[in-house]
């Protein structure tokens, strides 16, 4: 299978020995012999079995798996038979305007999530006479619905994480679920995001407690897999001590230095690093081990088994949904962001779906010593007349002087700025951000891009006028000072230790905190997932009752889910350490 990134395919083992700094193949332990590798093995599996179903996500290879395995079996002398479930899906007339609803129209990004299940692809009639072969030593059902068929047998499931699926997208190597061909990039993520990727989550968590044999196919010719039963204890044993998701990286038209010269097992063949994907969970996710083998598994899967140990008092508001995202957005040496707002809250709902608004924050990691952060409007801005020059620049290709309207602040190291839903922001140069935020991710609505082509030679999409629909025109002048800047405060304190209280807006449904300790430090979830990250610092240590003592290195986002109750923080450098700590807010659950 084919894949277009500048990124390297995850190794089947860490090859990497030293464990001293950022880890970009984080991995929770399921004890030794668990995890195996390889068509061969799989088949040896399977070898007793009369009929298995073969069912997974979207982007699977599904030609590499059928001819693999009737390899193997060959090799067995076992005659084995194939049912492609694909055979069976509506024609592909029906599946788009089936769709179409759902899709936005031209839009290149907005779509709205679609109510569709996966059964609505499939044609009943043609399937219903459909029968395995009796003079079959084995039969397979195959294919992503196969479970549709109504064929009794043991499950498999082949999953494929999300950033994999896009290399292979931008290599036109696979199909949105019931095409015969691929779209337009933007146009298949859309389709991805808003269609398949929701229908396919809701068939994940219905078969979740049935699958019998998990299997990571993102290698190509090399599988490797685990037993269903090892992955819900996994799972289980993950949502009572700790998660760490796998991070993935992208290049952009800002994008900076400062993640290419610190993360030293990231692929330096890039011209930069614009985003870390650190917690932006519905992309991605959870690395298993075994004598060092490495399975990826969707971070979703968490949330469908072990939701309410996760999230706790969270979640009867969020149920599935993991509410907080962590990201990093680097412009060390790079560029400004686009000039940018998000939607309110009955926006998001009503033209996309969503069930909560992208209100962001941006602490900010590190900075140059110009560095700053565009924040609220100007005092006296007038909305027409910036409309008006955001539309002429549009047109004309001019430069705007953003100045003259947004207000440009300074960001030093530590400073915490808070974006509620509606706020015009966007970093500038020389910023290492860490964004805090509610889940929602491709909700940026770009009023004005600097004039600047996307890094395949193309202009990136405006939103000027839904932009306009959500814009906040009150957060100008003095107001942003005493409103979108937080004020610290120490909230308790001890001997070698600080809790210091970053307050959000109220608009805000987390909270922010900054432990500051030099030894130890004891906290308590009080029953919310707390998402974490050492922002100063060389390393820390986490003990959590139950689970081996974990150590996390700077930079690195990790959580520490409601169940676990009490845990410490161990302070494993020379110098003071400092965590960051984020959670849902009490009043918002």
């Amino acid at each position: 299978m084919q894949r277009k990134t500048s990124q390297n395919l995850i190794p089947v083992k860490k090859t990497t020995e030293d464990d001293s700094s950022y880890d970009i193949y984080p991995a929770f332990s399921v004890g030794e012999g668990i995890i195996k590798q390889g068509y061969a093995a799989l088949a040896d599996e399977l070898c007793a079995v009369e009929t298995v179903i073969l069912e997974g996500y979207i982007g699977v290879d599904w030609e590499e798996v059928r001819t693999s395995l009737e390899t193997a079996f060959q090799q067995k002398g076992l005659h084995v038979s194939f049912l492609n479930s694909n055979a069976f899906l509506h024609p592909e007339r029906v599946i788009k305007a089936m769709v179409a609803p759902f899709l936005g129209g031209d839009d290149p990004i907005f779509g709205n999530k679609t109510s569709l299940q996966q059964s609505d692809y499939f044609d009943r009639k043609r399937m219903a006479p459909a029968k395995i072969d009796p003079k079959a030593d084995i039969n397979f059902v195959y294919g992503t619905g196969a479970s549709e068929m109504g064929i009794d047998g043991l499950l498999v499931y082949f999953d494929l994480p999300k950033n994999e699926l896009q290399y292979r997208m931008r290599a036109n190597g696979i199909t949105n679920f019931g095409l015969r061909a691929p779209k337009d990039h933007k146009q298949m993520y859309k389709h991805f995001y808003f269609v398949d990727w929701p229908i396919l989550n809701r068939e994940k968590k219905r078969l979740l407690p049935h699958i019998s044999i998990i299997v990571d196919q993102q290698r190509p010719g090399n599988p490797v897999y685990m037993s269903g039963a090892e992955l819900r204890e996994g799972l289980k044993r993950m949502s009572q001590s700790y998660f760490r998701v796998r991070p993935w990286f992208e290049p952009g038209v800002w994008g900076g230095q400062w993640m290419k010269e610190r993360f030293k097992d990231l692929n330096q063949n890039v011209p930069n690093y614009a985003w870390s994907f650190e917690m932006i969970v519905p992309e991605n996710g959870l690395l298993f081990e075994s004598d060092g083998t490495l399975l990826e598994v969707s971070f979703d899967m968490l949330m469908f088994q072990n939701s309410a140990n996760i999230l706790g008092k969270a979640g009867k508001r969020f149920g599935d949904e993991f509410p907080i995202r962590f990201d990093f957005l680097d412009t060390f040496q790079g560029g400004n962001l686009s000039v940018q707002c998000h939607p309110k809250p009955d926006y998001i709902k009503r033209e996309f779906g969503e069930n909560f608004t992208q209100d962001e924050t941006y602490y900010i990691l590190d900075a140059g010593d110009d560095a700053e952060v565009y924040l609220g409007f100007q005092e006296g801005i007038a909305p027409m007349d910036f409309k008006k020059a955001l539309q002429h620049c549009y047109t004309t290709k001019e430069e705007l002087e953003v100045a003259k309207y947004v207000q440009k602040l300074p960001a030093h190291k530590h400073d915490l700025f808070l974006i509620p839903h509606g706020t015009i922001h966007c970093s500038g140069t020389n910023n290492m951000v860490l964004e805090i935020s509610a889940t929602p991710y491709i909700f940026t609505f770009k009023m004005y891009d600097w004039q600047r082509l996307d890094l395949e030679g193309n202009p990136r999409p405006l939103n000027i006028d839904r932009a306009f629909e959500n814009l906040n025109f009150e957060r100008q002048g003095k107001i942003v000072f005493e409103t979108l800047l937080t004020k610290p405060n120490i909230e308790e304190s001890g001997e070698g230790w600080e809790k210091i209280h970053l307050p959000t807006h109220q608009d805000h449904f987390y909270d922010i905190y900054r432990y500051e300790f030099d030894s130890k430090v004891s906290i308590n979830t009080d029953a919310q997932c707390h998402v974490l990250m050492l922002v100063e610092g060389s390393s820390i240590e986490l003990a959590v009752e139950g689970s081996r003592p974990q150590t996390f290195h700077y930079a690195e986002t990790f959580a520490v889910p409601a169940a676990a109750g009490n845990y410490f923080l161990k302070n494993m450098g020379k110098t003071k350490a400092k965590v960051i700590i984020s959670f849902v807010k009490d009043e918002a659950c």
